[in-house]
């Protein structure tokens, strides 16, 4: 006999025979669903959180915002930089021969957290028309939009579902004055978190002389380094300049590093407890089995089939156990919406995020779990010997 068809027929008689050893294979199953189930999720927060103030950025469209800060609320642009600015050669113009450029003022607002006392820290940001032009993805989905001059404001999909007081007709008292929410809008991305309003009026009504930062469409995604060497140059100026992937990537950085690093070491400690979980039910499966892989031995069997059933039960029960954990993370957090501090000391509304990526890593690092626990109680298995195997029971 081969050792290809020795190799299937006891990997066969062994997987046939996990039934009758369901509560140890259980453990190994359960254990290793666990590890996979808290990693998964812990990194789809990470992975929403990064989606959401990252995923959507453009190349082709440059953030700028004042030399040194570290984002739009600690940045200040006077209205003569911010002209001097729209003026570059490498931002595009409309239709109408306009710069493709819009001033944006940024505010923290407060709003009510649902069963909460104690309110929620929301950017309130100033837009001017050619804001909604820079955004193709932007989209009012209930409501209309607020008219300059007036203190109206629309509200973002995320900051409208995680808030309160946010409904279409409320008002909001913001310095002393009444704002009245007018609409809902949805961008897909770290805006969604955000109260809008008209820019002059905000300026008005804060006592802001100029803008926290200029979004800017560019001719070209190429065209990011040089107009930045340029800006830098200009001894009228001290600005930053990134593009809007990278501006907002930067943003979300550290917060999803922390997240990531903690998933790490959580699934790292997880990942040891069900590792010996894994050696212990084998090594049992092992020892209830010796007289059956002597009497296999005996009949011919050789060892490197002897090792292959074993590693092959601990594979499949560890495969199990990685998909169901990874079907339960999808279940219970894809899509879950949450708020956490974002850059700015503000409010992100975002959804955890269940990626394939994630569950491929999920189910990878159970069947590592799985070969690591199977291999010494495999290679033990393959060592008995005959006459003792024999003897044994």
């Amino acid at each position: 006999m081969s050792i290809l068809t020795q190799t299937r027929e006891i990997v066969m008689l062994n997987l046939r025979s996990i039934p009758e050893r369901l509560a140890p294979s259980l453990v190994i199953v359960i254990g290793i669903a666990g590890v996979v189930g808290v990693l998964v999720a812990l990194l789809s927060m990470s992975t929403g959180l990064k989606q959401t103030l990252g995923g959507n950025g453009r190349d082709d469209q440059a953030v700028i915002t004042r030399g040194g800060s570290q984002g739009e609320l600690s940045s200040f642009l006077a209205i003569a930089s911010m002209t001097l600015i729209k003026q570059d050669r490498a931002i595009a113009r409309g239709s109408d021969g306009l710069p493709l450029a819009a001033g944006e003022l940024i505010v923290i607002t407060e709003v009510p957290r649902p069963g909460q006392s104690t309110g929620a820290n929301v950017t309130l940001r100033g837009v001017e028309p050619t804001s909604f032009r820079l955004r193709p993805d932007f989209t009012l989905v209930e409501g209309r939009r607020f008219r300059p001059g007036v203190q109206e404001i629309i509200v973002g999909d995320g900051a409208a579902r995680q808030f309160e007081g946010l409904a279409i007709g409320n008002q909001l008292r913001f310095r002393g004055g009444t704002w009245t929410i007018v609409g809902h809008f949805r961008s897909g991305d770290a805006y969604d978190s955000e109260l809008w309003t008209d820019r002059d009026t905000l300026q008005s009504a804060f006592g802001r002389a100029g803008v926290s930062s200029l979004l800017a469409q560019l001719r070209s995604a190429n065209d990011v380094e040089p107009m930045k060497a340029r800006l830098v140059a200009d001894p009228q100026l001290d600005v930053d300049v990134r593009s809007q992937r990278d501006y907002y990537s930067g943003q979300s950085e550290g917060l999803t590093s922390v997240i990531g690093f903690l998933a790490t070491i959580v699934a790292v400690i997880m990942a040891l407890g069900a590792t010996f979980g894994a050696l212990n039910t084998m090594y049992s499966a092992v020892s209830a089995r010796t007289r059956e892989i002597g009497t296999l031995r005996a009949l011919g069997f050789g060892a490197l089939p002897v090792v292959a059933s074993v590693m092959a039960e601990s594979l499949l029960l560890s495969l199990c156990g990685g998909v169901l954990g990874a079907v339960i993370a999808y279940l219970a957090f894809n899509g879950y919406a949450v708020s956490t501090l974002g850059g700015g000391f503000t409010q992100v509304a975002f959804q955890f995020a269940v990626t394939p990526g994630l569950v491929l890593l999920g189910v990878t690092l159970a069947l590592g779990i799985g070969f690591i626990g199977g291999l010494a109680p495999a290679i033990r298995a393959a060592r008995i010997p005959v006459t003792e195997a024999l003897r044994a029971g």
